[in-house]
C-alpha cells in the first residue's frame, strides 16, 4: 500500500472519531438545559439520540473505507499501515483512548469476518492509563478551614442548576444535619480536611448528581449529592455516603449519564477513586463510552484467561428456548447465543431477537434491566471448552460456531452480567430472604412497566439476583412496549358450553394480556406466595396496567429513584 492512501485512510478515520466526539459532547450539553426546563421527553429522546450516534457515524465510515480499500480490505499488511499513521495522528489527543477503540471498531466493520488481531487493533498495547489527577481543571475544592456550614452553602453557589431552588435554607440544613450523624460522630475534622466535587454534573433522567469526596481520617470519604428539578423548584434529594448505594447507582442495570468529559480518563480515575469496587470497564460505560468499556471488558477478559485454567461450562438455570447460555465458573460473565432454531411456542426469528437487545440497549433501564455488549468473531481457545458445552452448542447453535485447531470462534454472541437466577435462589433460600426477593421481584416488574417495558415472559427463572440481592430482568426475547399491550378481565363464563369448553371461548388477540392469569405461575413456593399476592396486588389488576399506560401516553416521564424513598430529604415530594 503507498503511504499516502494509508495516510489518507487514517485521516478519514481520525476525522470520523472527531466528528463523533463533537456531535457526542453536543448532545451531553443539552443535559443540563432540558434538566433547568423540565423537558422530561426531550431529555429522554437525547439519551437515545446519543447512544445512536456511535453506529450511525460508523457504519457509513468502515463502508467507504472498506470501497476505498477495494480488494485489500482484508489485506493485514494495509491495515498496519493504517493503524501506524493513525497512532500518530492521535498521539496528543487528551480522549486518545477512544479514539484507539473508534479505530477497532472501523477496522472490525471493514475488513470482513475479522477476529481480533492486536496487531492491527488496539488490544493491549493501546492507551490504559487511569491515575488521579485532582487539577483546578477537574474539581472544585472546599477547605476546612471555611466551616461545614460555609462550605455547603459554597457548594450549592457553585453549581447552577438553571432553575431557583424550592428551599435552598431547608437543603443546607438537611446536608449539615446528614454530614453531622453520618461523618462528624465518627471523624474529627482537621487541618488537612478538605473536600473535593467534580466541576462536572452527573445528569440521568430527572436528576443531576454532585459527586465528590472528603479527606478525613486520614482516608478519602466518597459521597454523591442528588439534586432534582420538581414541581416547586430545585431542590437536593438526600446524601448518599453507603458505598453499595453508590455503586448501584452507577450499575450494569442503569442507563448512562450525560456528563461532560473534556478528558474522559481523568472523570473515570476519579470515580474509581470514589467507587473502588467498580471496574474501570464499567466506569466507561456509565458515563456514556460503553464501546470503550467494551474494549476494556474484552482485555479484562484476555487478562483473566491468561491468569485462569477452568473451563467454560453450561451456565446453571432452566435452558432458554431461545438462548444458549455458558460461563467460565471463574469470571462474573455469562455469554449468550441465539439459536439455530427455537423450541415451540416460540415463533420469531433470530433477527427479531437482536432487535429486541437492541431496544433495551437504547431504552431506559431504570436499575432494573442488565446492559449487554455485543460481539461478533469472538475467539476462545479451544482447550478451555467443557465436552459438554461443546455438544451443547453444536447442537443449539451450529451456525454460529467456527472451529480452528486452536480456537472456538463464534461468530456473535452476547456478553451479560451473571447472576443467580431467581428460581434457583428460591429453592434454597430462607423465608425471611425469599419474601424480600419476591417483594422486589414484584418491585422490578412495577418499575419496569412504568418505565414502559412489559417483559412478556415474567417466569422467575428469567429473573436473576446481582450481588446485593437486587431482582434483575435479563430475558429479553419477548419483551415488548407496555403502550402496545392490551390489559384485560377475563370474561366470566356463563352457559354450560363457556364453563366446560376445552379452550377459551372468547377472542384473544396476540398483545392482550390477563394480568389475574399471573396469580397461577407467578411464585410456586407456598410460604412465599400468598405474602407475594398481598404485597403486589396490583400486579393482578388489569385498571392499574391501564392506569401506567395512561401516564405514559400522556407524556409523563416517571422517574425512578436509584436509591430508597426512606432516605430522601422529603420522601413525598413528586418530580
Amino acid at each position: 500500500m503507498a503511504a499516502d492512501l494509508a495516510i489518507l485512510l487514517a485521516q478519514k478515520i481520525q476525522n470520523g472519531f472527531i466528528t463523533y466526539m463533537e456531535l457526542f459532547n453536543t448532545y451531553t450539553r443539552l443535559a443540563p438545559k432540558y434538566f433547568s426546563e423540565k423537558a422530561w421527553l426531550a431529555t429522554h429522546l437525547n439519551h437515545k439520540q446519543r447512544l445512536r450516534l456511535y453506529k450511525d457515524l460508523l457504519f457509513p465510515l468502515a463502508a467507504e473505507c472498506s470501497h476505498i480499500l477495494g480488494n485489500r480490505n482484508a489485506d493485514a499488511e494495509s491495515w498496519k499501515k493504517i493503524k501506524s499513521e493513525y497512532q500518530s495522528l492521535i498521539s496528543k489527543r487528551p480522549d486518545i483512548e477512544l479514539a484507539e477503540t473508534f479505530f477497532n471498531s472501523v477496522i472490525r466493520k471493514a475488513y470482513p469476518k475479522m477476529t481480533i488481531d492486536e496487531e492491527l487493533m488496539f488490544v493491549m498495547e493501546g492507551f490504559d492509563s487511569c491515575v488521579v489527577t485532582a487539577s483546578e481543571e477537574l474539581v472544585r475544592t472546599y477547605p476546612s478551614f471555611l466551616g461545614l456550614e460555609q462550605n455547603i452553602r459554597q457548594i450549592l453557589d457553585d453549581y447552577d442548576f438553571g432553575a431557583p431552588f424550592m428551599d435552598k435554607e431547608q437543603d443546607i440544613k438537611f446536608l449539615i444535619a446528614s454530614v453531622k450523624k453520618v461523618i462528624l460522630t465518627r471523624y474529627r475534622v482537621g487541618p488537612e480536611t478538605k473536600t473535593q466535587i467534580l466541576k462536572s454534573v452527573f445528569y440521568r433522567n430527572k436528576a443531576a448528581y454532585l459527586i465528590g469526596r472528603t479527606f478525613l481520617g486520614h482516608k478519602w470519604m466518597p459521597f454523591i449529592i442528588p439534586v432534582v428539578n420538581g414541581e416547586k423548584g430545585v431542590f437536593v434529594d438526600t446524601l448518599i455516603f453507603d458505598p453499595n448505594l453508590m455503586s448501584s447507582m452507577f450499575s450494569f442495570t442503569r442507563s448512562y449519564f450525560l456528563v461532560e468529559a473534556e478528558v474522559p480518563s481523568q472523570v473515570v480515575s476519579f470515580l474509581s477513586s470514589v467507587i473502588p469496587q467498580k471496574k474501570i470497564h464499567e466506569l466507561y460505560n456509565a458515563i456514556g463510552f460503553n464501546k470503550h468499556g467494551k474494549t476494556l471488558f474484552y482485555r479484562d477478559f484476555l487478562h483473566h484467561l491468561d491468569a485462569s485454567k477452568d473451563s467454560f461450562e453450561v451456565a446453571a438455570g432452566i435452558k432458554g428456548m431461545v438462548m444458549t447460555v455458558f460461563t467460565l465458573p471463574s469470571l462474573n460473565i455469562v455469554f449468550k447465543l441465539i439459536k439455530d432454531h427455537f423450541e415451540p411456542p416460540k415463533n420469531m426469528t433470530r433477527q427479531e431477537v437482536r432487535e429486541k437487545y437492541k431496544l433495551v440497549s437504547l431504552h431506559d433501564r431504570v436499575g432494573r434491566m442488565a446492559d449487554t455488549h455485543e460481539f461478533e468473531y469472538f475467539r476462545i481457545p479451544i482447550d478451555r471448552i467443557s465436552s459438554d458445552l461443546m455438544v451443547e452448542l453444536r447442537k443449539t447453535c451450529n451456525s454460529l460456531l467456527k472451529i480452528t485447531d486452536s480456537h472456538l470462534i463464534i461468530k456473535h454472541l452476547y456478553t451479560e452480567r451473571r447472576m443467580e437466577p431467581l428460581n434457583i435462589f428460591l429453592g434454597h433460600c430462607s423465608t425471611e430472604d425469599g419474601i424480600k426477593a419476591v417483594e422486589d421481584y414484584g418491585r422490578a416488574i412495577l418499575q419496569l412497566a412504568q418505565a414502559n417495558i412489559f417483559p412478556g415472559d415474567m417466569m422467575t427463572k428469567n429473573f436473576g439476583l446481582t450481588r446485593q440481592k437486587r431482582v434483575i430482568f435479563y430475558d429479553y426475547d419477548e419483551i415488548e412496549f407496555l403502550t402496545d399491550m392490551n390489559f384485560r378481565e377475563k370474561p366470566k363464563a356463563e352457559t354450560y358450553e363457556q364453563i366446560y369448553a376445552p379452550e377459551p371461548w372468547y377472542s384473544i388477540a396476540k398483545n392482550d394480556v390477563f394480568p389475574e392469569d399471573f396469580k397461577r405461575w407467578m411464585i410456586g413456593r407456598n410460604d412465599l406466595k400468598e405474602h407475594f399476592l398481598s404485597y403486589h396486588h396490583d400486579l393482578f389488576d388489569p385498571k392499574y396496567w391501564q392506569e401506567v399506560q395512561g401516564k405514559i401516553k400522556n407524556g409523563e416521564l416517571i422517574h425512578a429513584f436509584p436509591y430508597p424513598n426512606e432516605i430522601r430529604f422529603r420522601p413525598t415530594e413528586m418530580i
